[in-house]
């Protein structure tokens, strides 16, 4: 085996991301190394690509991106157990200390010494990639590979829809970026009533719309008042924040009925502002969502899409590595879903 390999790194300070050889990682104790058959673009990935605020004080260049991935165990390292080479797998991004107040108590997903893969360490966008055997997933027969590629914005997904009991529920989600479309598409499998969701991107209300949800809004040309009053609603039983705009997380508040529950999975900017009076008069419940429970929402994952969860809808574009290019153009631009880059060949 060569002792190179081909990745797409974070060459230097800048927009911009190039393919380069790098060394080929070597799995240590307690690790695995697995031959990539497809990687997903992630918003992180676009943020890293178009070096914003965020990704000047977070990454460093030098580094291999990516963290949503498939593929197949190549090598074993010292004390692995439970795996054997040639196994299908994926891997939560988040690699937790194990030792925190936190990890002990059985939380790891709150972790505070969090490590993220192709954010804190090489990631994924890679011919191979090193992580620790403890955060595999191994990928039924029965699901595609295309699909396991992108288990991980999935899980965020299934993390905040999750949270609370959706059936019979009227839900709000705003914004239909990927993880928004596939949070409409959770909701509806698990058996929630009305499935609304807004956005100013039509071509991703229609995704969502295709996924399951029973209402799309532009907001540009029409309210979510007057949804509620088509619907015959009070308001929206459950809430989930997946924009990051503040003005929609606002609008979500004015528009949950008593005693309903927000998930905040969407990075809202510095200083936004919260109508408290809406949070504090309504009873309202907010949770902040954070990656993926581990590994009880992979598992639920897992079992939706091998009960009918319609996840291939979200997926828009197939395409071989060396058009990442195209791919990440594709994501800025905000016409596609889920974008899964295959290293194999084979498409």
């Amino acid at each position: 085996m060569s002792q190179t390999m081909r990745a797409l790194v974070k060459r230097e300070a800048g927009t911009g991301i190039w393919m380069e050889q790098v060394p080929l990682p070597k799995p240590s104790t307690n690790e695995v190394l697995i031959k990539v058959e497809k990687t997903a673009i992630c918003g992180t990935d676009v943020h890293i690509y178009q070096w914003d605020e965020w990704a000047q004080r977070t990454i460093e260049p030098g580094l291999v991106i990516g963290h949503e991935f498939v593929g197949r165990i190549m090598q074993l390292g010292d004390g692995v157990t439970g795996y054997m080479e040639g196994e299908r797998v994926s891997a939560e991004g988040h690699i937790v200390c194990g030792h925190c107040r936190n990890c002990r108590a059985g939380h790891p997903h709150t972790c505070p010494n969090t490590v993220g893969i192709g954010v804190n360490r090489h990631g994924a966008f890679a011919e191979y990639i090193v992580v620790p055997s403890s955060n595999l997933w191994p990928i039924p027969d029965e699901i595609a590979s295309e699909l396991a590629a992108f288990f991980d914005p999935f899980g965020n997904a299934a993390h905040s829809a999750l949270q609370f009991d959706l059936v019979g529920e009227d839900v709000l989600i705003t914004g239909a970026g990927p993880i928004g479309i596939i949070a409409a598409g959770i909701c509806r499998h698990i058996g929630a009533r009305h499935v609304v969701i807004t956005d100013i991107n039509d071509y991703r209300l229609n995704l969502a719309k295709n996924m399951g949800a029973s209402r799309t809004i532009n907001v540009h040309n029409e309210s979510i008042a007057e949804v509620v009053d088509e619907l015959q609603i009070d308001g929206f039983d459950i809430g989930l924040e997946m924009s990051g705009n503040s003005t929609a997380f606002n609008d979500l508040l004015h528009h949950m009925y008593h005693g309903g529950k927000v998930a905040l999975l969407g990075l809202l900017p510095d200083g936004t502002g919260c109508d408290w009076d809406q949070v504090i008069f309504k009873g309202l419940e907010l949770h902040g969502i954070y990656g993926r429970r581990m590994y009880e929402t992979w598992y639920k994952m897992t079992q939706m899409v091998l009960t009918g969860s319609p996840l291939h809808k979200a997926m828009t574009h197939h395409i071989p590595i060396d058009d990442f290019e195209q791919g990440f153009e594709l994501m800025i631009n905000g016409q596609c879903g889920k974008v899964v880059c295959d290293w194999t060949g084979t498409i």
